[in-house]
């Protein structure tokens, strides 16, 4: 069955007003899932919610930040595909039969993911084609080169030199013998350092180019803060160190910091 192939996992952080129009997105889907809902935040309500979608919860202690809030919840999958679901995106109902139906062509699979468009702040106004998202299409494309996947280092790597162009609410990640990990240290680009350990290991990168999820953009998020307190160049400059020669390295960082700034 659908349900002992892919599961959805939640981390749920505070009193996300979005979080049951997520859960209704991932309940409609046209292929079932196995629903998870993670927190280290529980409240009043909350294990009612998850019961209504046929969620389990699982709540954890302590609040140690958003890479441990992201393990946890995928400690609670026993499928052979994870999708961490953030609670304030929707998934549109195709997600998971087009995401299984890529799996399937592709065995060798480690990570697959789907295009995707904005939700602007609390509103439900889309956009799906600002300058920010043609840019990181045309990464892709770049190390795609038309195709649906790609299995070489090298090429797995060029898509994530420049930045990090992989929407990771629309990741769809082979657990396998080891389930994968975020680093717990990391405030912002825990999920780019995830990309790039799984791109130099085994296993191919798919791209389902069709817009499958809708990213909720607020400036409440942990992304919007990691700017604001200079946490988010520090990070950059760490990921550009490992992907090119520290001169680089050094120029992408600052392009990236200046763009901040003037945004």
């Amino acid at each position: 069955m659908p349900e002992s192939l892919h599961s959805f996992v939640v981390p749920a952080y505070g009193r996300s007003p979005h979080l049951r129009a997520c859960l209704d997105s991932l309940r409609a889907q046209s292929l079932p899932s196995r629903l998870h809902v993670a927190t280290s935040t529980p409240y009043e309500g909350l294990a009612e919610l998850a019961r209504e979608y046929g969620a389990t919860l699982a709540v954890h202690a302590p609040n140690a930040g958003i890479g441990r809030d992201w393990n946890q919840a995928l400690a609670q999958a026993d499928t052979p595909w994870v999708t961490i679901a953030h609670q304030d995106d929707l998934y549109l109902p195709e997600f998971t039969r087009r995401t299984l139906d890529a799996a399937a062509a592709h065995p060798d699979a480690a990570l697959l993911f789907t295009g995707y468009a904005e939700l602007l702040g609390d509103s439900e106004a889309v956009r799906g084609a600002t300058a920010m998202l043609r840019i990181k299409r045309l990464l892709l494309e770049l190390a795609f080169l038309g195709r649906g996947a790609i299995a070489r280092p090298g090429a797995k790597l060029r898509a994530l030199r420049f930045g990090c162009p992989i929407p990771c609410p629309s990741v769809t990640l082979a657990r396998g013998p080891v389930p994968p990990r975020f680093r717990e240290d990391l405030r912002v680009n825990l999920d780019w350092d995830a990309w790039v350990r799984r791109a130099r290991e085994p296993g191919a990168f798919v791209y389902i180019r069709e817009q499958l999820m809708l990213h909720r953009i607020h400036p409440g998020s942990e992304t919007s803060a990691g700017v604001r307190d200079g946490v988010r160049a520090a990070e950059d400059q760490m990921m550009f160190d490992s992907l090119w020669p520290r001169p680089i390295a050094r120029l992408l960082a600052r392009a990236y910091r200046l763009s901040y700034e003037s945004a």
